[in-house]
Parts: structure tokens; sequence; C-alpha cells
């Protein structure tokens, strides 16, 4: 049997999957009190200290660096993979539906990648969405950089920042060799991001551009490299006020506020 972890992002205590492939990692150990049955990403080769900037992707780098296993991937405490092809983003999931290991396994035969179906933005695209519910100059800085280390990706850069749809919350499930490959990558270039992008006016909200900008990266990369993918729905397992998101979106949209 191939061993496979897909951590579980979280930062507070929160009922868990039940198979023993998801591991909860506590994101941002540095600045919470201690989850003891949790992994914590504070421990061995971290960055758990960039979890305000980075969110998720502390959990992210803490398994690409501290975790073995012949798959690795990543959830999240609110957002899960489902086993169930009905459910969708606007009904609240049950702990029954989310993915099991042997759903999983069919899918990783038939592709390199497991994914979250896309995301669709419909009257907008991935890179008009984003300048206007964060700041345009993240994404400008970030096709600078790709300019100065990876220039060969900067084609498929703007290709994905004009579509209408990506697959969105870092989410995947990938063997360890193109996980470690992924993360030497995307790490990479958000370091150098870091460097050169000015967040010092940035509220705690945009100021987890790190960890928003690499959705974008995900798509880029994997379309690089033209790895196949299966997409499977991701169920969330709080209630969402969808009238709340789309007002906001739409006051976005037309600049009346940012989010």
């Amino acid at each position: 049997m191939k061993k496979i972890t897909i951590g579980v992002a979280t930062h507070k205590p929160y009922q868990m999957p039940s198979d023993s492939m998801y591991l909860p990692v506590q994101s941002g150990s540095e600045f919470h009190p201690k989850i003891e049955e949790y992994s914590q990403d504070n421990i061995g080769d971290h960055i758990s200290g960039k979890n305000k900037n980075y969110s998720e992707l502390t959990a992210l780098y803490w398994i690409w660096k501290n975790v073995s296993a012949d798959y690795k991937g990543l959830a999240h405490y609110r957002r899960h993979f489902s086993k169930d092809h009905n459910v969708n983003i606007f009904t609240q999931g049950t702990f029954n539906e989310v993915l099991d290991r042997a759903t999983l396994e069919s899918k990783l035969e038939k592709a390199d990648i497991v994914l979250p179906k896309k995301r669709n933005y419909y009257i907008e695209s991935i890179e008009s969405h984003y300048n206007h519910t964060h700041y345009e100059q993240d994404l400008v800085v970030t096709r600078d950089v790709l300019e100065k280390i990876y220039p060969d990706y900067v084609e498929k850069y703007d290709e994905v920042l004009k579509r209408k749809s990506a697959h969105m919350f870092n989410m995947f499930v990938m063997s360890e060799e193109k996980f470690n490959s992924y993360c030497e990558w995307l790490f990479s270039v958000l370091f150098i991001l870091e460097e050169n992008l000015d967040i010092s006016e940035y509220n705690d909200f945009h100021a987890r551009v790190f960890g928003r900008v690499s959705e974008i990266l995900l798509d880029v990369w994997i379309d690089k490299n033209n790895y196949s993918y299966e997409e499977i729905p991701v169920i969330f397992m709080e209630n969402r006020s969808w009238l709340e998101k789309g007002t906001k979106f739409l006051k976005a949209k037309f600049k009346i506020s940012r989010y």
C-alpha cells in the first residue's frame, strides 16, 4: 500500500477526517498555544513565523521539509476534498463526505495530480478579480520575479491571469517527487517576491498576500510542466454567507470598496 499523507492546515482544534492518511498540522504554531495531538509547523525546518503573510503555506512548507510519503497533499480544516461528486460549494459538507483513500487512489491512477474543481468567476478574469479585491502590484511584482528567475514561466503566467477559472484554495495531492519539485519552485518565487513587495501598509486581510498569489501560481506550474490532473469537488465544513460574499464581490468589481 502506498503511503499517502494529506496535511490538514489548521490554527485551532477542529474535527478531523477519520482516514489515517490525513495529518492535522497546526499552522502558525509560533503564534498559537500548542495543540498536543497535532503536528506543529514550527518543528524542524520551518517558516512558521511567516504565517500571517503565508497562511496555510507554512503548513505546506513544513510537510515539504519534514514529511516523507509516496503521495503528499494539503487540505484545510474548513475545506476538504469530497468523495461525493454530487456535492457543491453552496451547501455545508459533512465529514462522511470527505475524500477517502480508495477514492483518491482511483483518481491518482488516472492522473499526475488531484485538484479541486475549478472555481469560475464568469464575469471577470483571474487578474481583474484579483486586482479588484486586492492590490494590483502583487501580480505585477510576481511577474517581475518570474522574469528574473523563471522567464520560461512568464508566458504561462500571463495566460493563466487571462482565464476566468482557476484551481483555488492551495489544495492538491501529488507524488512526493512532484510535491517537492513544486514546493522548491513555489517558495523560491515567493521568498524573492517577499523581498521585493512592499506590504507595510496592508491590513491583516491583505497581508496574507503570498498565500493568495500561490493559488494562481499552482496552475502556472502545472500547465507549464504539462501535468495531467483529476478534479474533485470541495466541501466547506461551515456555513457560508453567499449573499455577503456576492455583495463584496460586486462592490469590489465596481470599485465601490475593496474586500
